[in-house]
């Protein structure tokens, strides 16, 4: 698939999508036809009754087409938002695979990522998904190559994170057809700085609130958030940044307020939190999951942060339902 021959994109909003992901990308398809003063490309929002569906925040998009009479498509968006698996049943599964074998590329925005891979649509694909969600969907589907990009370009499947970070996908398909002047106008008229890269990480939680911190601390951080299932020491942590573990201490306490080793515990116990509230996951599995050797540790280190034993976090829908992602957080609309 060539991003130059995109021109007719399809937008399939869920129940409780995410408006500000949808809009942003089709608010980008606009301005790129303003700019170049012709109709580049054309959209059209659809469901499978044709009634339009409520995003997460009560609004609705319209006019809103049933997705089996729309006009032919290049590309289908899936646009998710809160409640993304109460949303994806056998009928938007069946759809979804219907336009694959009809040959039209599949997108994602924000947790639309979900609904393709439960569709069994994205087996050995390289894809994007919100950072919050990725310790849940890996568990739950690893024929997935689930990255932290902003956003992700992989043949005929087109996956992109929440929030702004559309903008930034419209931008590289903008940029593949009408080249970089015209995508610069685009981003002037929304006043955008600079656009973002496909692969350029996603910031984590963790990780804004060291952006002002120095180097070394900003990149242990990262190495600690990607080392849960296996945690490394201090020592090993210093000996990767290129420091002293003395130094290390000192550094991170001068600007995150804590040791490296209280916040790679509260990291692990956060990730577990996650799984805890998204997956199925025996509770002893996701304790291996983050890193905690015995069932005892994990349960006494989880009621030391959080007052709460492990199992508490269990609501009846992730306890009776099959181990898949239970709901995602409405934390970027």
């Amino acid at each position: 698939m060539q991003l130059n021959q995109l021109s007719r994109f399809g937008f399939l909003t869920l129940p409780s999508y995410s408006m500000i992901a949808c809009a942003n990308a089709i608010e980008a398809l606009r301005m790129a036809n303003r700019v170049a003063g012709t109709a580049v490309y054309s959209w059209q929002t659809v469901t499978l009754d044709g009634h339009p569906a409520a995003a997460s925040n009560g609004l609705m998009l319209t006019p809103c087409a049933m997705l089996s009479a729309a006009d032919k498509f290049d590309v289908v968006f899936v646009a998710g938002g809160i409640d993304v698996r109460n949303a994806v049943d056998r009928n938007v599964a069946a759809a979804l695979r219907k336009l694959a074998r009809d040959g039209v590329a599949l997108g994602a925005l924000c947790t639309g990522t979900f609904a393709l891979a439960e569709a069994r649509l994205l087996h050995g694909y390289r894809c994007a998904i919100h950072w919050e969600n990725l310790s849940a969907i890996r568990e739950e589907f690893p024929d997935v190559d689930f990255v932290e990009d902003m956003f992700c370009i992989d043949r005929d499947r087109i996956t992109c994170t929440g929030g702004i970070a559309p903008l930034d996908l419209m931008m590289a398909i903008v940029r593949a057809r009408l080249g970089v002047r015209v995508a610069s106008q685009v981003s002037a008229q929304f006043l955008m700085e600079r656009n973002r890269a496909a692969d350029e990480r996603q910031p984590k939680q963790a990780s804004a609130s060291n952006r002002a911190a120095p180097r070394p601390v900003s990149e242990a951080v990262r190495l600690i958030e990607d080392s849960i299932e296996a945690p490394l020491s201090t020592e090993d942590v210093a000996r990767a940044v290129n420091i002293s573990t003395r130094q290390l201490e000192r550094l991170f306490r001068r600007h995150l307020g804590i040791s490296p080793a209280a916040f790679a515990s509260a990291a692990r116990l956060d990730r577990a939190r996650t799984l805890l509230r998204q997956t199925a996951m025996p509770v002893t599995d996701v304790g291996i999951a983050c890193g905690f050797t015995s069932a005892s540790h994990f349960s006494t280190a989880y009621r030391g942060r959080f007052g709460h034993a492990p199992r508490s976090e269990r609501t009846p829908q992730t306890v009776t339902s099959a181990p898949r992602i239970a709901h995602f957080e409405d934390h970027h609309v």
